[in-house]
């Protein structure tokens, strides 16, 4: 009976001898509201990591006193890495904001006018640079049709059509 009491261990000392870098952005198409609500999660470490190594600024996302400045670096971070163009048209992400979940961001953005969503290329480059086993994961969804893509670096490029 005591080895129930060491998996747990065992699978807490993988995680950390064999850590992963991974984004999840989820895409869904609103056809009520027109729009693609966006919303990019990834491990807050490994963003604030990219963030001072991108704009040589040591930053806190936790941090309230830092909110301002964490919002300005968040949105020009992942407008940077991060490019929707649907339906043959590139289109600029409004940044909505962001919020610490455990040991998680969540970014919110929002692209306007997109009655129809046909067909999305995606650019993503979100965390490249702090270990190539670096993975994007995307999901887009629109008229309930759901679909997913895995972005393994260097790939950074996918398209989707509904």
């Amino acid at each position: 009976m005591a080895w129930i009491g060491i998996k747990p261990i065992a699978s807490l000392l993988i995680t950390l001898l064999h850590p992963f870098y991974v984004s999840v952005i989820d895409i869904n198409h609103n056809e009520k509201e027109a729009s693609l609500e966006i919303s990019v999660r990834t491990f807050t470490a490994d963003l604030e990591t990219r963030i001072e190594k991108e704009y040589n600024i040591k930053l806190d996302l936790a941090d309230p006193k830092q909110k301002q400045k964490a919002e300005q670096y968040i949105q020009l971070y992942l407008q940077k890495k991060l490019a929707l163009t649907p339906n043959g048209i590139k289109s600029k992400m409004d940044f909505i904001g962001f919020e610490i979940q455990k040991e998680s961001t969540w970014s919110y953005f929002e692209i306007n006018n997109i009655k129809q969503l046909k067909q999305l290329d995606v650019y993503c480059e979100i965390l490249f640079g702090i270990d190539p086993s670096q993975i994007n994961i995307i999901h887009a969804k629109t008229n309930g049709q759901r679909k997913s893509f895995e972005l393994a670096s260097p790939k950074n490029k996918t398209s989707f059509t509904f």
